[in-house]
């Protein structure tokens, strides 16, 4: 079995949304969104370094404030619409280790649009991988409510099924159909090398060994747009009611 090696966890937080302004810093259930992820890295007890990245100096303030680093602004290409999450992840880790002096095992990526993950998600994913060398990453995720085989693609005016292998799946019942399932977007879990020579956080699309953890419904919830932010706000105080 490989050592565990160093972990390091890398919260993204950019301070420019379209679909809800702010959103990584409005108050959810009496704290910043993003305070709901931080709260989790921290209480996992499996990450050897946390650290922010945000082009934002009022999210970098707001994340020191409760408890993490963020020893830098995020350079300016790596904040933009479309700039993607595994360069803003290697630009992080790739600072951490210059600075520190070491090279990471294992790199955990937690967005903070995921506020309802708990601790034992993140040390369940990191745990797994620690387990099994043969994977090279591994996320969290959740039952699709809609299986696929009733989906459509629209052409022109016509429906056309998404899955066309000549069933007809009206026929069948829920039960009648595989369970398939989609990143939640709560935790990732990606061996160093993965990041680095290939720039994914996960390999289950270009043929790696993508491993899983299944959350429940509500903990997967993510903030997307207001309607999201309401439903975890609902969800949260439900959540917070029975404990």
């Amino acid at each position: 079995m490989n050592q565990p090696g160093i972990v390091v966890a890398v919260i993204p937080a950019r301070g420019g949304s379209k679909g809800l302004p702010g959103k990584n810093i409005l108050p959810l259930g009496g704290k910043p969104v993003l305070a709901h992820t931080i709260g989790a890295a921290l209480d996992a007890g499996c990450l050897d370094h946390i650290v922010l990245s945000t082009d934002s100096e009022e999210i970098a303030r707001i994340g020191q404030e409760f408890g993490v680093e963020a020893p830098f602004l995020r350079p300016a290409h790596l904040a933009t619409d479309t700039a993607h999450t595994p360069p803003v992840i290697e630009h992080a880790v790739g600072f951490l280790e210059e600075r520190e002096g070491f090279e990471a095992a294992l790199v955990v990526t937690l967005q903070p649009t995921s506020p309802l993950r708990l601790p034992e998600h993140i040390a369940q994913t990191v745990s797994l991988m620690q387990t099994h060398p043969e994977m090279d990453s591994a996320i969290t995720v959740s039952e699709v409510g809609i299986p696929p085989f009733w989906m459509f693609r629209l052409s022109g005016d016509l429906l056309h099924p998404f899955i066309n292998d000549g069933i007809d799946y009206s026929l069948k019942e829920r039960q009648e159909l595989d369970p398939v399932y989609r990143p939640n977007g709560a935790v990732y879990v990606t061996r160093r090398q993965l990041l680095r020579k290939k720039g994914v956080i996960f390999s289950a699309f270009s043929g790696g060994n993508t491993g899983y953890v299944c959350m429940d419904p509500i903990s997967s919830l993510d903030i997307d747009n207001m309607t999201d932010f309401m439903v975890i706000e609902a969800a949260l105080k439900a959540r917070s009611q029975r404990e």
